[in-house]
C-alpha cells in the first residue's frame, strides 16, 4: 500500500508516525505492506487502487488530521479535528495526539470503505484495558470510562463490556499493591517439542539436553544475585510465575534446588501467588508436582489448547484429551493448586462446534481459571511459514462470542486481557476465572502495574515508575547457549540496577 504523510503549514516529523500508520494498515488491511514513494503524491488520484495520503493542517483554532485512502471499492476521506493548541504541547504528547489522530483517521476512512467497524474499533496495541482503567483511577465514572472507549475509539458493546471488566480488576489489582512490592519472572526456555504455532525461543530438551543442566546451576546463581539486589533496595517479592518454554520439562531434583535457591536468596515472605506454568501433560509427573507444591507453589498451568485430538495432531502436541484428563487429575491429587487451563480459538482444522465441545470438557474438569487466545500467526512459528486452511475471521467471532456466554453462565468473569499482532479477526485474548481467584501477576504484568524483575532464559525486567507510568527494560538472552555464555555479565547487571529499582519505590 502506497503511503504518504504529508503537511502544508506543519512540520510533523512524519516518519515517526510510520509505525503508527502500519499498525492501522495491518489490523484494516491483513496482508498489505507498506510502500513510502520517494515523489510527492500525484496530482490526479484517481488511477490509485491501494494508497492513502495523510495531510496534517493547522487552523488557528482547529488542526485537520485527513486521510484519504483508495482501494478497488472507491476511496473515501476521512478527518479528525483537535484543538490547535494541543500542537504547543511538549513534544511528546504532541507526538501521542497526533498518533492518535493519524489512525482514527485511517480508521474513519477506511471502515467508511469497508462497510462496517473492527471489534477494537481503532485501537491498535497490546493493552486496550490501559484506557478505562487510567479514566477510572483519575475519578472518571464508570459511564464515562466506556464513553470514550465508544466515541473516541469506536469499541464494539461486546469489547467495550470485556475491558471494562478488566478495568475493575486492573484498579483491584493496583489498590492490593504496596510500594515495596515487585514481582518475578522465571524463564525455562525448554520444551519437550515445538507445536507449529509457537514462536517462543525454546530449546527442544531431545536436542539440547546438556545444556539443561548446567542452565538450572546458572539459573541459581542468577537468583542468588537477585536476592542480593533487594535486600540492597529493600523490596519484596508478592508474586512468581515461571514460564517458558514449559518449564515442568525439568526434573523433580531439577526444580528442588531451583525452589531451594529461592527460599535461601530471594525475600518471599509476602509472596501470595507461585505460579508455575505445566503446560504440556506429558511433562506432568508425580514427583514434580510434590516437589512444587512442597515448595509452596500454588497454582499451576494444565494447557490443552484444543480438546480434539485431530486438531491437537496437526498442531504438533503428542497428546491426547485422555492425556490432558490424566494429567489434571494428577495435578488435583496432589493437592492445593489451582488450575489455569488455556484454549485457542482458531486452530487449523478446528471449528464453532469443535472449540464449543473443547471448552464444556474443559469446564466439566472445573478448573480456577480458563484463558481463551485468539489465534496468532506468529513470525517464527511454523504456522506462518506454511500456512493451513484456517477457520474464518466469522468463525473465530463466533468461537469467541460463543464462550463468553458460556464462561459467564458457568460462574466465570473476564480479569485481563491482551491483543497481539496477526491475531485472527484482531480478537484477543481474555482470562477468565472464578470470583476471588483471579491471578494477581497476569494483571500486574500485563496492565504493567509495577515492577517486574526477570531471571533466566528470555525474561525481561520491566521497571516501572509509578507517578509517570515510565517504563524499562532489560532483557535476558533468549537461546540457552547465550544465557549461559552471559551468566557472569547477568549476575553482575543485577546488582547494576539497584538505584533504578530504588529511584521506582521512591517515585
Amino acid at each position: 500500500m502506497k503511503l504518504w504523510l504529508t503537511s502544508d503549514n506543519v512540520d510533523w516529523e512524519a516518519e515517526r508516525y510510520h509505525y503508527a500508520v502500519e499498525q492501522m494498515m495491518l489490523t484494516l488491511f491483513p496482508g498489505e505492506r507498506p510502500e513510502y514513494p520517494d515523489s510527492p503524491p500525484p496530482q490526479s488520484l484517481v488511477r490509485e487502487k491501494n494508497a492513502a495520503i495523510f495531510t496534517l493542517h493547522r487552523g488557528k483554532k482547529l488542526t485537520n488530521m485527513s486521510a484519504l485512502v483508495f482501494r478497488e471499492k472507491g476511496w473515501h476521506n476521512g478527518v479528525v479535528r483537535f484543538p490547535s493548541q494541543e500542537l504547543d504541547a511538549p513534544p511528546e504528547e504532541v507526538y501521542r495526539t497526533l498518533q492518535r489522530a493519524v489512525k482514527q483517521a485511517f480508521y474513519k476512512a477506511s471502515t467508511a470503505l469497508l462497510g462496517h467497524d473492527l471489534p477494537w474499533g481503532s485501537l491498535t496495541g497490546v493493552r486496550p484495558v490501559k484506557i478505562p482503567a487510567k479514566a477510572l483511577l483519575e475519578g472518571a465514572t464508570p459511564a464515562q470510562a466506556e464513553k470514550v472507549l465508544k466515541e473516541t475509539y469506536r469499541v464494539s458493546p461486546l469489547r467495550r463490556r470485556l475491558a471494562m471488566d478488566c478495568a475493575y480488576e486492573s484498579m483491584k489489582a493496583t489498590n492490593s499493591l504496596k510500594p515495596d512490592e515487585i514481582s518475578l519472572y522465571i524463564g525455562i526456555p525448554f520444551c519437550p517439542s515445538r507445536c507449529i504455532y509457537c514462536s517462543f525461543v525454546s530449546a527442544a530438551v531431545e536436542k539440547c539436553l546438556p545444556l539443561v543442566e548446567p542452565f538450572v546451576e546458572g539459573l541459581c546463581r542468577e537468583i542468588a544475585a537477585a536476592g542480593e539486589l533487594l535486600k540492597a533496595t529493600g523490596q519484596v517479592i508478592r508474586t512468581v510465575y515461571m514460564g517458558g518454554g514449559t518449564p515442568t520439562t525439568l526434573s523433580g531434583p531439577q526444580f528442588h534446588r531451583i525452589l531451594s535457591a529461592m527460599e535461601e536468596h530471594l525475600p518471599l515472605q509476602r509472596c501470595t501467588e507461585f505460579t508455575v506454568e505445566a503446560g504440556r501433560p506429558d511433562t506432568i509427573t508425580p514427583d514434580k508436582l510434590a516437589v512444587l507444591v512442597g515448595h509452596g507453589v500454588d497454582r499451576v498451568s494444565v494447557n490443552p489448547q484444543s480438546m480434539n485430538d485431530a486438531v491437537l495432531e496437526r498442531m504438533g502436541r503428542p497428546h491426547s484429551g485422555e492425556d490432558i484428563r490424566r494429567a489434571y487429575g494428577d495435578v488435583r491429587k496432589a493437592g492445593g493448586l489451582a488450575v489455569n487451563m488455556d484454549l485457542i480459538a482458531g486452530l487449523p482444522g478446528d471449528s464453532p462446534q469443535g472449540f464449543a465441545q473443547s471448552l464444556r470438557e474443559v469446564m466439566e474438569l472445573a478448573p480456577e481459571n480458563i484463558t481463551v487466545h485468539t489465534l496468532a500467526l506468529k513470525k517464527g512459528s511454523r504456522l506462518m511459514e506454511n500456512p493451513e486452511a484456517l477457520p474464518t475471521d466469522g468463525e473465530v467471532e463466533a468461537m469467541l462470542n460463543a464462550a463468553w456466554e458460556t464462561l459467564r453462565q458457568g460462574g466465570y468473569v473476564p480479569y485481563y486481557l491482551y491483543r497481539q499482532k496477526y491475531m485472527s479477526g484482531s480478537f484477543e485474548n481474555v482470562g477468565w476465572a472464578r470470583p476471588g481467584l483471579e491471578s494477581l501477576y497476569n494483571i500486574a504484568m500485563m496492565e504493567e502495574l509495577h515492577s517486574i524483575l526477570a531471571l533466566g532464559g528470555g525474561g525481561v525486567t520491566k521497571l516501572y515508575w509509578p507517578k509517570t507510568g515510565k517504563i524499562e527494560r532489560f532483557a535476558n538472552p533468549k537461546f540457552p547457549q547465550e544465557y549461559l555464555r552471559d551468566i557472569d555479565k547477568l549476575c553482575r547487571e543485577k546488582g547494576a540496577l539497584a538505584p533504578l529499582l530504588l529511584e521506582t519505590k521512591g517515585d
